[in-house]
């Protein structure tokens, strides 16, 4: 059984948060124009992060002018053109003349974050085609180094990320020191052959750099390890594996981690000694100096790089960069003879943004574009054309009333929940559900689709975001009557908040008590009393004239994103497991197998079946 609550396992980073954040600001090492020893050796560290399935580009506000320099179907971002530049920044970081204030004896190593792909349309052209996955041959030709393993590579579950290692047939290293995959054959197969490791030493330039890698404690909670197991001793493994560096005779520690947040990496610092730069993943934070050309509409939230102090009172410089191949960070580093960090180069430091436009624009490698971009393109117009169901009905999800009222795209879309609860319970080892629950927020077509034929595309629109199916299995009644309390608390006004259910009806009273709950923690301050009865579909009692009918807890099918208290749920601390499956794969696969193929009207007509009803 997986739980949301992290216990005890990230306090080592949670604690020292606050200490971290008053290093920050810190000017860190002496840079390249201060007075310092001549270095022996300048490293530069490309990498990007949190890539998650942006294969076709990405959209800027307009303010660059110009062409699109390779003709592709958005200006900035791609692996394409990922591709071209970090090609270009590998040849600048290690030939020719050496810039001021660097080595003569240059080298690089260029890493990926994790997060190396995310469920939507784009994935699913992998998914739909199988290994090789076309997100797996972008990372093979851009030319990582190495990877650290970030919480999305298990959305799908340990087979699915099995399979994108296989499509990388070799060709790269994984590395995450905190993670056991014992409990998992296949991805065991994986640590065994070497292709998921704890640590690696690179080598560049006859230097060798000791290589660390950590995943988020909060894996089992955000996403589907399902027997991954997970340690949060985060500091004493990284430190263990420094130790055994400098015992070896490697003087250069590099430690890329996936903790969610890049205040994470800052508050782990202090804890750590050894360690001689970090690079962030999975917060997405746009860190950049006053002179760095961002993409349009991309504001810097601090500066790049951030410093923290180590345990040693060291200055470790700690970087990340934002997502969807959109920018490559770069730090370049000087080493003194004895291996200690002696500057940062931030003349050449900072994120280098992906773009095709503009004066910096780069042409998208061809051979990217051919293997991974057209495919998926075509793919996704294919989407359009492929028809997974009928509807008898017209199907309403205008956002104003799938947030204030049953409707009957509300009603389908929560029992593709359940549905997919169910089908998925005995793999995951969960109770099936017996109630489904879906935010109305999280229904975003914001139109009625007419009576006809349902799309793949239309599944997408109605559920875009990454949002996996869960079940809390054991929600007690009191929890549940107030879960159904926040669904109405703003009624009759509507609000993200509002629920469409499965497998359960009830009234409520909107004139009486509406739930408050507190800001930030979704404590229930005021506890609601417009909920008056509650029936499952079984005939069971819950609730009755307002009054909770004592009685065995309810298992219950949502998204991750309201099970771990989205819009104000108050699931407060009870264990929730993701089944390996989008609400947008629940969905559509419900309207194809579980309906098979047809929505029919008396099943759901117009204006719902009284699954809620206002008194």
């Amino acid at each position: 059984m997986r739980t949301h609550q992290l216990r005890a396992v990230f306090t080592t980073v949670a604690t020292a948060l606050a200490a971290a954040l008053l290093v920050t600001t810190s000017t860190g090492p002496a840079s390249a124009n201060q007075h310092t020893p001549a270095p022996a050796f300048t490293l530069s560290v490309l990498f990007t992060n949190d890539m998650e399935s942006a294969l076709l580009g990405v959209a800027g506000d307009g303010t660059d002018e110009g062409p699109i320099l390779d003709g592709g179907p958005h200006p900035y971002g791609s692996p394409s053109r990922v591709k071209t530049l970090m090609d270009t920044l590998r040849t600048e970081a290690t030939t020719g003349r050496p810039e001021p204030g660097q080595a003569v004896r240059r080298g690089e190593i260029t890493l990926s974050g994790g997060d190396n792909f995310l469920a939507g349309p784009e994935f699913s052209a992998s998914l739909e085609r199988g290994v090789p996955f076309y997100d797996a041959l972008a990372v093979r030709e851009i030319g990582y180094d190495a990877s650290a393993i970030g919480n999305h590579e298990f959305d799908f579950g340990p087979d699915v990320f099995a399979q994108f290692l296989e499509s990388m047939g070799g060709s790269l290293e994984f590395v995450s020191a905190n993670l056991d995959f014992s409990g998992e054959p296949v991805l065991d197969a994986h640590a065994d052959d070497g292709t998921i490791v704890s640590s690696k030493v690179l080598r560049t330039r006859g230097e060798r750099i000791g290589l660390i890698g950590l995943t988020t404690p909060e894996l089992p909670a955000i996403s589907s390890p399902r027997g991954v197991r997970v340690s949060g001793e985060l500091a004493e493994i990284a430190n263990g594996l420094a130790g055994d560096f400098a015992r070896r005779g490697i003087d250069k520690v590099v430690l890329v981690s996936h903790l969610q947040d890049i205040d994470n990496e800052l508050a782990l610092v202090p804890h750590l000694s050894g360690v001689d730069a970090v690079v962030g993943a999975g917060g997405g934070e746009i860190l950049a100096g006053p002179g760095d050309r961002l993409i349009p509409g991309d504001v810097a939230e601090r500066g790049f790089p951030l410093y923290a102090d180590d345990a040693t009172g060291r200055t470790v410089p700690v970087v990340t960069t934002t997502g969807d191949y959109k920018y490559i960070g770069r730090l370049v580093l000087n080493f003194d003879r004895r291996g200690e960090v002696i500057g940062v180069d931030e003349a050449r430091t900072g994120p280098v943004r992906v773009s095709g436009v503009g004066p910096d624009a780069v042409a998208g490698d061809p051979g990217v574009r051919a293997q991974v971009e057209k495919p998926v393109a075509e793919h996704l117009e294919t989407l359009a054309e492929t028809v997974v169901a009928t509807s008898e009905v017209p199907l309403n999800g205008v956002r104003a009333d799938i947030r204030s009222r049953e409707t009957n795209l509300g009603n389908l879309v929560a029992d593709s929940l359940r549905w997919a609860g169910t089908r998925q319970a005995a793999e995951y080892g969960v109770t099936p559900p017996q109630v489904g629950i879906q935010n109305g927020g999280g229904v975003r077509n914001d139109s009625v689709l007419p009576a006809g034929e349902v799309t793949a595309l239309d599944t997408y629109e109605i559920a875009p975001f990454s949002n996996f199916v869960a079940v809390v299995p054991e929600v007690p009644r009191a929890t549940f009557r107030q879960l159904l309390e926040r669904g109405v608390a703003a009624a009759p006004g509507a609000a993200g908040a509002f629920m469409q259910v499965s497998g359960v009806s009830f009234t409520y009273d909107p004139a009486r008590q509406a739930q408050v709950v507190e800001e930030g923690t979704n404590t229930v301050v005021t506890p609601g009393e417009r909920v008056r009865d509650v029936r499952l579909d079984d005939g069971t009692v819950v609730v009755s004239d307002g009054q909770v009918v004592e009685g065995p807890p309810i298992s219950v099918a949502t998204n991750d994103f309201s099970a771990r208290g989205g819009d104000g749920y108050p699931f407060g601390d009870l264990s929730f497991t993701p089944v390996g499956m989008t609400y947008q794969q629940a969905l559509q696969q419900y309207l194809a197998d579980g309906l098979g193929g047809t929505v029919t009207a008396e099943r759901y007509p117009v204006g719902g079946t009284g699954r809620i009803t206002a008194l």
